[in-house]
């Protein structure tokens, strides 16, 4: 690193020493805890400053869903390993095909588990990753990097803007300092780490909180939520398994067997037991009610009720009345 490389890192905010915790190496384990819970009570306060343009970034995450693109996070270290687990948690929470949320992390799959020194400067890598991953322009790609510097991620996101496709930055460093060409930059300013240059603790719990956003709302416009419920979540374990009958349950009123038929009867999809239910409709009026309304389980709904009102059918689902 050059004098004057270390002089930038040693100017960003991440990289300063928090007035707060000069004394950390003193302190007791209750104080260090106390401390750590103190400035970490200060991370949602700053997310809530970036909200207006984080709703434009879930903006542009529909609307790359919607014409068939993709999110794509590209990050390092921490920041990488949240855009890997935010991307993971999405098919089983919303029912996505594994393709619609991606992680990208400098290193490769390595570096999930293990620190790759040096991959975060690849710029190169960078590129060839995006390509390897079929990048076209229908793509969000979404930077991750706590400093805003990361070459690996400033690499990848100047790359996608060069083919056309939208791109969104979330650091921890003051918008002020913010100078990269970007569509929307998120910037929640979370302060110096409680321990120097430690940003998998603010930062990366800033970061979290702001994924965790994007993708819940973004999920929630594109129908896969019913009041706050995951109605389409895949039933792949136990746990999953029970929770689909509770949510059915909770939806519709009914007893444990009766959501436990109507989730058979629609090949354990929530949202059609649940319009099988509502609607008093056997399962593929469920679904062609649910085709309809673009997978929206309100609309399917006040698709069912506008047509009964008018005398329309209403195809019967014995094992499905309320009770």
């Amino acid at each position: 690193m050059t004098e004057e490389h270390s002089a930038a890192l040693a100017n960003l905010l991440t990289e300063q020493r928090n007035p707060a915790s000069r004394n950390l190496d003193t302190l007791s384990r209750e104080e260090i805890l106390r401390l750590i819970n103190a400035q970490d009570k200060l991370v949602p306060l700053a997310v809530e400053c970036e909200i207006p343009y984080i709703v434009r970034a879930v903006g542009l995450a529909v609307d790359a869903f919607r014409a068939g693109g993709r999110l794509i996070y590209v990050g390092a270290g921490t920041s990488g390993r949240l855009g890997i687990l935010d991307a993971s948690e999405c098919p089983p929470t919303f029912g996505t095909d594994p393709a619609m949320v991606v992680g990208i992390i400098a290193g490769g799959k390595a570096a999930v588990f293990k620190s790759q020194e040096g991959a975060e400067d690849n710029k190169e890598q960078a590129v060839r990753d995006l390509q390897e991953a079929g990048l076209s322009p229908l793509d969000l790609v979404c930077g991750l990097a706590a400093s805003r510097r990361t070459p690996f991620v400033v690499s990848a996101v100047r790359y996608a803007r060069s083919i056309g496709a939208k791109t969104v930055y979330i650091t921890t460093n003051p918008r002020s300092e913010f100078d990269l060409d970007v569509d929307v930059a998120i910037c929640p300013d979370v302060g110096p780490e409680v321990l120097m240059g430690s940003t998998r603790m603010k930062s990366g719990t800033a970061q979290k909180l702001v994924l965790n956003m994007i993708t819940t709302a973004a999920m929630i416009e594109l129908g896969k939520v019913y009041e706050n419920m995951m109605v389409d979540l895949q039933p792949t374990n136990i746990k999953l398994v029970e929770r689909s009958r509770r949510t059915v349950m909770i939806a519709t009123g009914v007893r444990y067997e009766i959501a436990d038929v109507a989730l058979r009867q629609a090949d354990g999809h929530v949202k059609t037991a649940i319009v099988m239910l509502l609607a008093n409709v056997d399962p593929d009026g469920a679904r062609e009610l649910l085709r309809h309304s673009d997978g929206f389980v309100r609309r399917a709904l006040s698709i069912y009720l506008a047509g009964s009102q008018q005398g329309g059918d209403r195809p019967a689902n014995p094992e499905g009345s309320r009770d």
